[in-house]
């Protein structure tokens, strides 16, 4: 993909550890948890970029814009725009596409993208019926004219509004719609708890090579991500229950073949070749060609099976097959998810009747995909995850040689996906 005829980079950045919910960040909030990140990778001020995107995907009544606020927290200059993005799973990879669309125009030349989940300090506030009585309540010129308005208040209405991982049009979480994704395409438990032993084993020898080492930025006395588990087995995976579907006896989805609940933040470099040049020399570089969205209609597919129409009209535009993509990075948002998304890649009769597509992309490469491990093993901030997977294919694919490809694919909440082509 071109901006304003200059060649985009992403640039390898900075990110915390990722640690489960009510782990060693629980005391961070997610200004917090992201302002170390930005200095970090701007060195304190030494390197600016010329405007930050940054987002989040669980809401706070303390402020509209929270790219802004860690800008400002992080005591940077002030007069670098920031502004925030959202897009569920895929927000921080929205942003990198947001602050590639910029770049070239009026000497942008240079962004940070990134984004936070602080999942242990989700803030919980009022339904909006007793938010509404509330602001009436106190609005009343009168004792006389509040103690009238107690009537309007039902008793239903007393109650708080507490975030939660389901989608807001059916009620269901995303472990309930993937547990019907597993059951339209036929996903097995063994082969569900094959790929999450597989994450934990590459992610924990990544962090045992040093892989993640420039990638991360310590926080709170932690200097790695804590969720990979060395001890693991198939054997140990197979004795857990299911999670979302406890009462048919056919549910396949786990804990532990599932990404948790997880605090972290990350963010990357996004330039064009101007900007790139006002970057130290050591961090990990290479191209973005192009991108693609999907959607879906999640009441006739499945809600996290968008990128299985992005990634196919994104690698046909190109004339792409699956086996000239050197790298594949697949968010983990669930074990089955992933196995659906590559079953339905491997359809044809679904790439041609339902992504329109009509190309011959052959067999998925299994022994290209999460080579350092995947989001079941690192963990799932849903705002940070597009920071993490972009600045960790960037780097793997930067260390494979010129002319190398990856794909990175993202699906989110909403019946949405995102999906990046990057050429080394």
């Amino acid at each position: 993909m071109n901006s304003n005829n200059s060649t985009i980079w992403l640039a390898s950045g900075k990110r915390t550890p990722f640690a489960k919910i009510d782990g060693e960040l629980s005391g961070l909030d997610a200004i917090e948890s992201s302002v170390p990140v930005v200095k970090a990778m701007t060195k304190d001020g030494h390197h600016l970029p010329d405007f930050t995107i940054w987002g989040t995907v669980a809401p706070n009544l303390g402020y509209s814009n929270i790219a802004r606020e860690i800008w400002l927290d992080s005591k940077l200059d002030p007069n670098v725009p920031s502004f925030s993005t959202v897009m569920a799973c895929s927000t921080s990879m929205v942003a990198v596409f947001q602050a590639a669309q910029m770049l070239g125009q009026d000497g942008r030349d240079l962004a940070i993208a990134g984004g936070v989940e602080s999942m242990s300090r989700v803030q919980i506030g009022l339904k909006q019926n007793l938010s509404d009585w509330l602001r009436r309540f106190f609005q009343a010129r009168s004792m006389g004219q509040r103690l009238e308005s107690v009537k309007d208040l039902s008793f239903g209405d007393i109650r708080l509004h507490i975030p939660s991982v389901s989608n807001r049009t059916t009620s269901m979480s995303m472990g309930e719609h993937t547990e019907e994704m597993a059951k339209t395409w036929q996903i097995q438990r063994e082969a569900q708890d094959q790929i999450a032993l597989q994450s934990h084993e590459r992610a924990t020898r990544a962090q045992a090579s040093g892989f993640f080492d420039d990638l991360i930025t310590p926080l709170n006395d932690v200097d790695k991500d804590t969720i990979p588990r060395m001890d693991t087995s198939l054997e140990k995976l197979a004795k857990l229950k299911p999670a979302f579907d406890r009462k048919s006896g056919l549910g396949t989805l786990t804990a532990g073949n599932s990404s948790p609940l997880t605090d972290g933040a990350a963010g990357l470099w996004v330039a064009n070749t101007h900007g790139l040049n006002r970057l130290p020399d050591s961090l990990h570089q290479v191209k973005l060609i192009d991108w693609e969205m999907a959607a879906v209609d999640i009441f006739s597919e499945g809600l996290l099976m968008a990128p299985a129409y992005a990634i196919p009209r994104l690698l046909a535009r190109h004339e792409l097959r699956y086996d000239q993509i050197d790298l594949w990075e697949i968010h983990e948002a669930f074990s089955a998810q992933v196995l659906s998304n590559v079953a339905a890649l491997e359809s044809q009769d679904f790439l041609k009747q339902k992504a329109g597509v009509n190309f011959e992309f052959g067999q998925f490469p299994w022994d290209r995909f999460n080579p350092n491990g995947g989001s079941i093993a690192l963990g799932h901030p849903f705002g940070a995850t597009g920071g993490r997977i972009l600045s960790q294919a960037v780097k793997e694919l930067a260390s494979m040689g010129t002319g190398k490809r990856a794909i990175v694919s993202i699906c989110a909440d909403g019946g949405l996906g995102t999906v990046a082509l990057l050429e080394s």
